[in-house]
């Protein structure tokens, strides 16, 4: 499949009514931190954009919301395909992303190199969309804060090593930080800044 047709294909086929379901389950996803939820609309993003990722992307991303992309999604047809279906610019400031995204298997940047948000407007902070090998099945961490009864357990897969430290930095600057999203495949889990994260002892 060429460049130009992968771009044009593989979008929501009701846009609006698949758009606002997605948008449901972040919303529940961020209101329960860790949850997993399951991408039910069949969209088609160019490789390396999982599905999940690709139907936040549709969702949340318009021409007012800047969206920067990791190396590996810049160099592929992603940019064409984020640019036909949502009209988002593009930009390789971190700090001007109201949205960024990662593929597979890349170290993490800091998180502080994204918006934070100021203390009047913590919104204004980039969300951050991480796709993993596996949401289950790897290292387990124990979250707590709110939208958690006592604690909640999660073992994603290909997480590095440097994650817990940056997000403990990240949760410091409350009520300013990004909030992170998980995704694997058709699945994701939502990280809202609010979480705190703790590995667990196996």
């Amino acid at each position: 499949m060429g460049l130009k047709t992968e771009a044009l294909t593989g979008g929501f086929a009701d846009p609006v009514f698949h758009a606002q379901s997605v948008f449901k389950m972040l919303m529940d996803g961020m209101a329960r931190p860790g949850t997993i939820q399951t991408v039910r609309p069949d969209v088609a993003p160019p490789v390396p954009f999982g599905i999940a990722a690709g139907a936040i992307a549709l969702t949340l991303c318009d021409h007012d919301t800047p969206v920067w992309l990791s190396q590996g999604l810049a160099k592929s047809a992603v940019p064409e395909w984020l640019g036909f279906h949502t009209g988002a610019p593009l930009t390789g400031e971190k700090a001007e992303a109201r949205f960024a995204f990662t593929e597979a298997g890349i170290p993490l940047c800091p998180f502080g190199l994204f918006a934070a948000g100021t203390q009047e407007y913590p919104d204004r902070s980039t969300t951050l969309v991480i796709e993993l090998a596996e949401l289950e099945g790897g290292r387990r961490l124990a979250l707590m804060g709110p939208g958690i009864q006592s604690v909640a357990e999660i073992a994603p897969v290909g997480l590095p090593e440097t994650f817990l430290r940056l997000w403990t930095e990240n949760r410091a600057l409350f009520p300013r930080g990004i909030d992170i999203v998980l995704t694997s495949a058709t699945r994701f889990l939502c990280l809202p800044r609010t979480t705190k994260i703790t590995a667990t002892e196996i």
